[in-house]
């Protein structure tokens, strides 16, 4: 017997009408793409019109993070994350905010007092404060959901040393969410991070989420960033993690999805921005298009994906993709400068590839 999920894309399929991301999957979770400035703005009116017509929520690349809106102390520039807002609103989308806690994108000046030099606990803790409580009280009503703190478990399960840390101490988290809590509600609040699918860094996280829920902090879902590759990490990797957050009463998004083809450059698989390895001609070995070969694979590895991600509907609300379509994907300039990657369901002429037929399908395989 079919699920209501099942019976929707039966219904959809035999209407004849040509199947979108969001319809596909409307009876699972939501599906979006995060977007920068050209796209809801309309500048790129193409980019824009996939938006529109594929997916029902978005997340901001840049516009809502501290470098953009508070570049200096006492100083605010709303308009480009007033426009985004905006945009979301029009076309009826689930909107997140992205972020408002990081170790990266945020100005210098943050951690410093007037005369540069290391803040103290309770005026960095008054610095965010008054930043939490500005920008999500702005939005309040209007952002449905939060990432409160993004990327703030090292590698080996340790909290990141980072600024928040050294200044604070590691109950700088548990008041991102009290403040960000206290200026909206409503809002569903969020912990993002990458490579959660790796044991040391996914038993960090689970121990951090348990502490929180043990406070009584307001914490609804776990974002997994999945910036993932043809190869790793595996689909049951990709479940049992999905399914270890579940069992802390976590909701669990997939934020940041996309899927690389080229050759990883170092050692160990990471998303962390900071990382910059010198330009070879070897990392770049597809400038001119991807090989039908490779389109193949890449559709194989997105069936995969969706089928984890459907396998636990109810329990995923939410996979969005780290971009639109491949030309404006971050992968191509990082870490290596200047090389070409695919990884995303739209061609740099805005054009389905083989993975989008493939996550499409994808929806109509019966959960395993």
């Amino acid at each position: 017997m079919l699920s209501g999920f099942g019976l929707i894309f039966v219904a959809l399929v035999a209407s004849g009408q040509q199947l979108t991301l969001k319809d596909a999957y409307g009876g699972c979770f939501l599906v979006g793409a995060a977007v920068n400035s050209a796209q809801f703005t309309g500048r790129d009116s193409q980019e824009t019109a996939i938006i529109q017509a594929q997916f029902n929520t978005i997340s901001p690349e840049n516009v809502l993070k501290w470098e953009s809106l508070h570049p200096r102390p006492g100083t605010y520039d709303f308009t480009l994350a007033d426009k985004y807002v905006e945009f979301g609103r029009e076309n009826h989308m689930f909107i997140i905010g992205h972020n408002l806690i990081w170790h990266s994108q945020v100005p210098k000046w943050v951690f410093e007092d007037n005369k540069g030099k290391p803040l103290t606990r309770k005026a960095l803790l008054k610095r965010m404060r008054e930043h939490i409580q500005t920008v999500v009280g702005r939005y309040r009503g209007k952002i449905q959901g939060w990432d409160v703190v993004n990327e703030v478990v090292d590698e080996d399960g340790t909290l990141r040393r980072s600024g928040w840390l050294k200044i604070i101490g590691p109950d700088y988290i548990e008041k991102a969410f009290q403040y960000a809590h206290k200026a909206d509600p409503k809002a569903q609040l969020y912990y993002n991070d990458y490579n959660l699918e790796n044991e040391p860094k996914r038993q960090g996280a689970l121990a951090l989420v348990a502490k929180l829920k043990a406070k009584g902090v307001h914490i609804t879902g776990v974002g997994l960033q999945d910036h993932v590759n043809l190869d790793s990490p595996k689909g049951e990797q990709i479940e049992s993690t999905i399914e270890e957050f579940g069992r802390l009463g976590m909701k669990v998004m997939i934020t940041e999805l996309d899927v690389g083809v080229l050759p990883w450059p170092t050692r160990q698989q990471t998303a962390d921005v900071s990382l910059k390895v010198a330009s070879d001609s070897n990392l770049n070995p597809y400038p001119d298009g991807l090989p039908e070969q490779l389109e193949q694979r890449l559709a194989a590895r997105y069936t995969e994906l969706f089928r984890a991600y459907r396998n636990h509907c109810g329990l995923v609300t939410r996979v969005t993709f780290w971009g639109v379509s491949d030309k404006d994907s971050w992968k191509n300039n990082w870490p290596v400068r200047g090389r070409t990657d695919y990884p995303l369901l739209f061609d740099r002429r805005g054009q389905p590839k083989p993975a989008f037929d493939a996550v499409i399908q994808a929806a109509a395989k019966k959960p395993s």
